[in-house]
């Protein structure tokens, strides 16, 4: 699957654009400020409608324009002259609409599948560095794009959890005694936070034990060295005896999301006067992390710089073999990584995406990108888009 061709209105820094794209690499050269991360953050959004640079699709509308449009031509395969054209109505102020063939969809998430990315970038330091949450949102996103529907699920359960804080809240500092009040209205929200949650947890845990063991043997390609890579879940939910953390060669047991949910709701239990007194949920997918291993040690916190990114490129890496595996290839984006990256983890990691169908590279020199992945090249500034002219030193 690759993108043959890229429209832009009103996105970003561009008034307009049309990008005509190949199977194989494309690079795209600017310097800083320029537009070439626009572009692939655009064919992102087709994938994901998100982006992984902002947490909201305001900065996402050119500035002066009331709204933004994303159109993108996927092609089946080099070999398969099947295409779809998709296309997503950027509107910060009202509901954005989405397209196939020209076809409005119900709901703009009904777009999701139908492109699969995978985004390298300097920002995917965090999953390793950074918060809980910022691990919570690199599993999601995987768990997504491998079954869009679970966007929906998590939309429901985030819904879910919102009312039931709000219930919480409103009865935050009135102890056990409130309690018995409004038992049968939790009782409700908790079966439904449960059943939802535990089908969220669920797809968690099958992704985490999916992708692990590729992370690990991506690891070692890329450093190179014998440690491995593992990751535990730390959950507020007891997970003894479902779900333990995945080992290279092991076919991982599924998992029993009934007693998943019974799990979540003894959890609730447990923590109900805590709740009451606090006024906010304190069990469920929403409080959990993931941690990462590199032999012994846990990454946050000991493993060197280079060692983080080479398990931050790593993971990227688990990610785009376990979509593979599944069945549809990803277009693989690698948004100015090359400039944080030594020469040989350059040339290993080039190496080891070379043979993607579709490689969309930014750069602020070409010298930076590694020579097997120069390919075809664009030229970014001044808000335009130019194929190059001239050698690819230039």
């Amino acid at each position: 699957m690759f993108v043959e061709r890229l429209e832009l209105v009103d996105f970003r820094s561009y008034v307009r654009a049309d990008v005509p794209m190949t199977a194989g690499v494309t690079t795209f050269i600017g310097f800083n400020g320029q537009g070439k991360t626009n572009l692939v953050e655009a064919v992102e959004y087709l994938s994901t409608l998100s982006s992984h640079r902002v947490n909201n699709d305001t900065p996402l509308v050119r500035l002066g324009a009331h709204q933004a449009v994303v159109r993108g031509r996927v092609r089946a395969g080099a070999e398969d002259s099947r295409s779809l054209l998709l296309e997503v109505e950027i509107n910060p102020r009202r509901a954005n609409r989405a397209r196939i063939n020209r076809a409005p969809l119900t709901r703009p998430r009904e777009i999701l599948g139908v492109l699969r990315t995978v985004v390298f970038s300097p920002n995917d330091l965090v999953i390793v560095r950074g918060d809980p949450s910022d691990r919570r949102t690199f599993l999601d996103g995987l768990v997504m794009t491998r079954w869009p529907r679970m966007a929906g699920v998590k939309s429901d359960y985030e819904r879910v959890l919102k009312q039931r804080n709000a219930l919480l809240k409103s009865l935050a500092g009135r102890g056990p005694s409130a309690g018995a009040e409004i038992g049968a209205t939790m009782e409700i929200w908790d079966d439904e936070l449960a059943t939802i949650g535990a089908e969220l947890l669920s797809a968690r845990l099958d992704t985490l034990s999916a992708v692990m063991p590729l992370t690990s043997a991506a690891y070692r390609e890329i450093a190179p060295v014998n440690d491995l890579v593992t990751a535990s879940y730390k959950s507020t939910i007891d997970l003894d005896g479902l779900w333990s953390p995945p080992q290279e060669g092991q076919i991982p047991e599924p998992i029993d999301r009934k007693e998943l949910a019974n799990r979540f709701l003894d959890a609730l239990a447990k923590r109900r006067a805590d709740e009451l007194i606090r006024g906010v949920t304190l069990v469920g997918p929403q409080r959990d992390d993931i941690v990462l291993h590199i032999g012994e040690m846990p990454a946050k916190g000991y493993a060197s710089h280079g060692e983080s990114w080479s398990l931050a490129l790593a993971l990227r890496l688990g990610s785009f073999q376990l979509l593979r595996d599944d069945g549809i290839e990803p277009v693989l984006v690698l948004d100015d990584v090359f400039a944080e990256l030594d020469a040989t983890r350059r040339g290993r990691l080039a190496s080891s995406v070379i043979e993607a169908d579709q490689v969309l590279v930014t750069a602020a020199v070409a010298s930076d990108v590694p020579e097997i992945l120069r390919g075809e090249r664009f030229d970014v500034g001044g808000g335009q888009v130019l194929p190059h002219e001239g050698s690819d030193d230039d």
